[in-house]
């Protein structure tokens, strides 16, 4: 009886996770823990990285058959949990009800009010393209070129659609990448705004924004998804999602579909999201050279965007005269709010007296903007 009780603890602890995983699997549960610390303890992303990084530490747990890739076969009629919450990324379904939510917490008043800067949102996306070449050059696929690109736009949300349908193999590395630098914005940006521009183009003040109109920003989200739906077909699903989220919200008449866009929509979505972008991190395909490549890439995309931004300011700075401070530039990322706020702080270090807040946040959307046209046109011509 006793003896019995031994070999079924023996064959207990056989059968373990603790015994039957590899290094590699356990060196990704301590990766995912760490993104979690990020995410609880430094504040990095939280919303999503928190989802993103549980869902890695699930499609890792050993033998738990719980990974986005544990699908139907023939001998396997029922899929894993993960793989089931994967199928919205896989067919696209996600990343748009985010633009929606997205859209109806977003106003579009400083863009509309000074459409300038939607020249600035259109230049911070060279670092999408920079990267595609790069990528193209260091032996990725053109697909895997234009997901890894995509990072430089700053958008979580952009990078999962464009790679689900270019290089979903790459979605894990890709994700993370893209949300881990959307949450270093504070960190990455400042030391690039500042090393290209002036003292005194810090310190310029701009001039206070117009009012704009009610039937201004309800033609705005009609007008520009007419305008790039046609020109950009591919990009129809997300700024079309984007915009309908902001008719929702400046339409006035539809405050409940609103507020559910803005709150219980994108919370669920989000959760959905990034626990299954997470669960395709698993340890075959994330610890590899090419995950690391990709980490320095993106990197490198996000930075080029940021300069990108910035140098087109400061030639909208020289064409206005010294109007255009060049620092709101770097908020044509659309790491919404959080680039916009940046641009603020480092040029209130500059001139306490500045307030670049609103000015900034026309780029910003433009950005958004800027990053979906860009998605839609690197699926148009590699898709």
């Amino acid at each position: 009886m006793f003896q019995e009780f031994i070999n079924t603890i023996i064959d207990l602890v056989n059968s373990s996770g603790f015994v039957r995983g590899d290094w590699k699997q356990f060196l990704m549960l301590a990766i995912a823990c760490f993104l979690i610390y990020l995410a609880i303890v430094k504040k990095y992303e939280p919303l999503l990285l928190l989802p993103i990084a549980f869902g890695m530490l699930l499609a890792n747990l050993p033998f738990a058959n719980l990974s986005s890739y544990d699908g139907p076969t023939e001998q396997n009629a029922a899929g894993g949990l993960i793989y089931y919450l994967y199928q919205g990324v896989k067919m696209g379904i996600y990343p748009p009800l985010i633009f929606l939510g997205i859209g109806a917490m977003t106003d579009f008043g400083p863009l509309i009010a000074n459409p300038k800067s939607l020249l600035l949102g259109a230049a911070a996306q060279l670092g999408i393209f920079l990267t595609f070449f790069g990528a193209n050059l260091l032996g990725f696929t053109p697909q895997e070129a234009g997901a890894i690109g995509i990072i430089g736009g700053a958008d979580g949300p952009t990078a999962i659609f464009v790679t689900s349908r270019l290089a979903p193999h790459l979605l894990g590395p890709i994700a993370i990448a893209a949300y881990s630098y959307m949450a270093l914005v504070p960190i990455i940006q400042p030391p690039i705004m500042k090393a290209l521009t002036t003292q005194k183009e810090r310190e310029i003040v701009m001039e206070q924004l117009r009012p704009v109109s009610k039937l201004e920003k309800v033609i705005f989200p009609i007008l520009v998804t007419l305008l790039v739906s046609l020109f950009i077909p591919d990009a129809a699903p997300l700024v079309g999602m984007l915009m309908l989220g902001n008719l929702f919200r400046e339409s006035g008449v539809v405050e409940r579909i609103s507020k559910t866009a803005q709150n219980e929509l994108i919370n669920i979505i989000t959760i959905f999201l990034g626990v299954s972008v997470g669960a395709t991190a698993k340890a075959e395909t994330f610890l590899s050279p090419k995950t690391l490549g990709i980490i320095v890439l993106g990197l490198v995309a996000f930075s080029f965007g940021t300069a990108g931004g910035v140098l087109f300011g400061k030639l909208m700075c020289w064409a206005t005269g010294g109007k255009v401070n060049p620092l709101i530039g770097s908020a044509g990322v659309s790491a919404v709010p959080m680039a916009a706020r940046v641009s603020q702080k480092v040029g209130q270090e500059a001139n306490p007296s500045n307030f670049l807040l609103m000015h900034a946040m026309g780029p910003n959307v433009a950005g958004v903007i800027g990053s979906a046209v860009a998605a839609g046109v690197l699926l148009s011509v590699l898709g």
